[in-house]
C-alpha cells in the first residue's frame, strides 16, 4: 500500500505509482479505456488494474483474448475515434505479434493522414531481466522500435517520473511505448507529488551532478549507475549520472551538455550493445562533440546473445552489476 508522507506527496513504488497515474486518468477522462490480457477480472498479473473493471465497468477495462496483435490494432481504432486507449501488453516479451500495428499503423498514422488522424495510444508494458524471467520474461525491446519516427519510448526508473512522464504519454496525441522495468516495480520507491501533473516527453534529468565523467542510463541500470557513482565518490571521484528517462526523442542537449563538462563518456543500458540505444548516443555525441572528448566512448550493455538464461550465474553473466558498472567508470576517470 502507498503510505501518506505529506499533505503534498504520497511514497510509493514504481507499480504503485502505475496504478495510481492510471485510476486517475481512467476517473478523470470517461475516454481512457485499458485492454489488454488479464486487466479485467483478474487485475493484472502485478494487480495494477486490480477493482477498476468493478468502478469503470468492462467497456472501460477489457479484458481480451491472447492476441497482442489485436490488442494493439483495436487500440489503434479507438484512438483514430477519439479515445484515449492504453494497451497494455502483459510482457514485453509477447509485443512481437503487434510489431506491424505498433510500427506499420500507429507511427505513421499523422503522416499518412497528413494529419488529419493522430493516434493518442499508450502501450504498457513490463520489460527487463533480473527476475530470473528468461527467455520470456526478461528482454529489453527498446532498441527493435527505437528505429521508428512517429513513435516516443518511455522508460522512467523513479515513481514520480512514472506518474509525470506516464500522464504526459496519455495526454500526447500521438504513439508512447511506455517501459516499465519490473525489477524496479517494487524495489524503488519515493515521494510523488499528489494531483495531476507531467513531465514532457523527451527531457532526460541529471541525477547526480559530476566533473570526470557522464554516464547517460535509464531503467534499473540507472538505479545500479548511480550506486557505482556514489562508490567512487568515497574515492574522491566525480561521475555525473544522466537518466535519460525519454528514450525516444532524447535529450541531445542534456546529453551533450554534460559531456562538454566532464569531456568522457560511459554508456551503460541493459539491451544487447550491437545496434542498441547507446550505439545512437555514441553516433549522436561522436558527431557533435568529438573535440570535446578526452577518452573514447564506452558502452556497458548486454552480450550479443539471444536473450539471458534461466540459471542464476547465466542471468549474472548477462546483467552488468554495480561493481562492473564501477570498474568501467574508475576506468574512464583514469584513461
Amino acid at each position: 500500500m502507498a503510505v501518506v508522507s505529506s499533505a503534498n506527496s504520497t511514497v510509493m513504488n514504481n507499480v504503485e505509482a502505475v496504478r495510481a497515474t492510471l485510476y486517475e486518468a481512467m476517473k478523470n477522462d470517461e475516454r481512457t479505456v485499458i485492454l489488454g490480457e488479464d486487466v479485467g477480472a483478474r487485475g493484472n498479473v502485478f494487480l495494477i488494474t486490480k477493482d477498476f473493471i468493478g468502478e469503470f465497468g468492462e467497456r472501460r477495462v477489457i479484458d481480451t483474448p491472447i492476441a497482442e496483435a489485436s490488442i494493439v490494432g483495436i487500440a489503434v481504432g479507438m484512438a483514430m475515434e477519439g479515445l484515449r486507449p492504453i494497451a497494455e501488453i502483459q510482457f514485453a516479451d509477447f509485443i512481437y505479434p503487434s510489431f506491424n500495428q505498433i510500427v506499420g499503423e500507429a507511427a505513421k498514422i499523422r503522416y499518412r493522414s497528413n494529419g488529419e488522424y493522430t493516434c493518442p495510444l499508450v502501450i504498457r508494458t513490463p520489460y527487463g531481466g533480473g527476475v530470473r524471467g528468461a527467455l520470456s520474461h526478461s528482454v529489453s525491446i527498446e532498441a527493435l522500435f527505437y528505429h521508428v519516427p512517429g513513435l516516443k519510448i518511455v522508460a522512467p526508473s523513479f515513481p514520480d517520473d512514472v506518474k509525470g512522464l506516464l500522464n504526459a504519454a496519455i495526454d500526447d496525441p500521438d504513439p508512447v511505448l511506455f517501459l516499465e522495468h519490473k525489477k524496479t516495480y517494487r524495489l524503488i520507491k519515493g515521494e510523488v507529488p499528489d494531483g495531476h501533473y507531467t513531465i514532457p516527453l523527451g527531457k532526460a534529468n541529471v541525477r547526480k551532478a559530476g566533473t570526470q565523467l557522464t554516464v547517460v542510463s535509464y531503467g534499473l541500470y540507472l538505479h545500479w549507475a548511480l550506486e557505482a557513482a556514489q562508490r567512487l565518490q568515497e574515492e574522491n571521484v566525480s561521475v555525473e549520472v544522466v537518466d535519460l528517462r525519454s528514450i525516444r526523442p532524447m535529450d541531445k542537449t542534456a546529453i551533450l551538455t554534460s559531456v562538454e563538462k566532464t569531456r568522457k563518456l560511459l554508456i551503460v543500458h541493459e539491451d544487447n550493445k550491437f545496434g542498441g540505444i547507446g550505439a545512437e548516443i555514441s553516433a549522436m555525441v561522436a558527431e557533435e562533440a568529438l573535440f570535446s572528448l578526452d577518452a573514447p566512448i564506452r558502452r556497458l550493455c548486454g552480450p550479443d546473445v539471444p536473450s539471458m538464461g534461466y540459471a542464476l550465474p547465466l542471468e549474472e553473466e548477462f546483467m552488468s552489476s554495480p561493481a562492473e558498472m564501477a570498474d568501467a567508470m574508475r576506468a574512464m576517470v583514469k584513461f
